[in-house]
């Protein structure tokens, strides 16, 4: 995964992982089923409007809250290709990463690109292109290592895909 190209769905400042998934539901660990519920208790209807490919952009410190790992893995079940945010809650950030889930910092575009918004991401730049403006900004380029971690789809398949090559040398 080299980019993403998708609609905007846009946030503020603080969004809580307990906002991305609630508490109540997880007594599950199933990305399909957390995804059922990704974003609800912000926005009644995100799940029914997500589709693959779309991208969450918001304010500051998107992902705060507790440690869990249910809220990348449910924003990523959902079908969202990409998080765009002035700051990330570092924990998120972490977790984002180990799952798969693209994430991009950059203040100009959380700022500028508004809800509805068709928007493009190049990771191997960092460049962010509102097409529905014409507007591009420069975010933060994944170093190549975080690229294999995301084209794996998370830390544990990376993990177990060098391992396994190693293993055939």
């Amino acid at each position: 995964m080299k980019a993403a190209k998708g609609t905007v769905f846009k946030y503020g400042d603080n969004v809580d992982t307990d906002v991305i998934i609630p508490a109540r539901y997880l007594n599950s660990s199933d990305p399909a089923e957390l995804a059922t519920h990704c974003m609800e208790d912000i926005d009644k209807n995100f799940i029914s409007k997500v589709k693959k490919g779309d991208i969450i952009v918001a304010t500051k410190n998107f992902g705060c809250g507790s440690s869990r790992e249910h809220a990348p893995i449910a924003i990523k079940a959902a079908g969202v290709s990409c998080v765009i945010a002035e700051t990330f809650a570092r924990i998120f950030y972490r977790n984002a990463i180990n799952i798969g889930l693209p994430i991009v910092e950059c203040p100009e575009a959380a700022c500028a690109i508004e809800a509805g918004d068709e928007v493009e991401v190049n990771f191997d730049t960092g460049v962010i292109t509102d097409v529905t403006k014409g507007t591009t900004y420069q975010g933060q380029a994944f170093p190549e290592f975080m690229q294999k971690i995301i084209a794996a789809e998370g830390l544990v398949n990376y993990i177990n895909t060098t391992q396994s090559h190693a293993d055939l040398g």
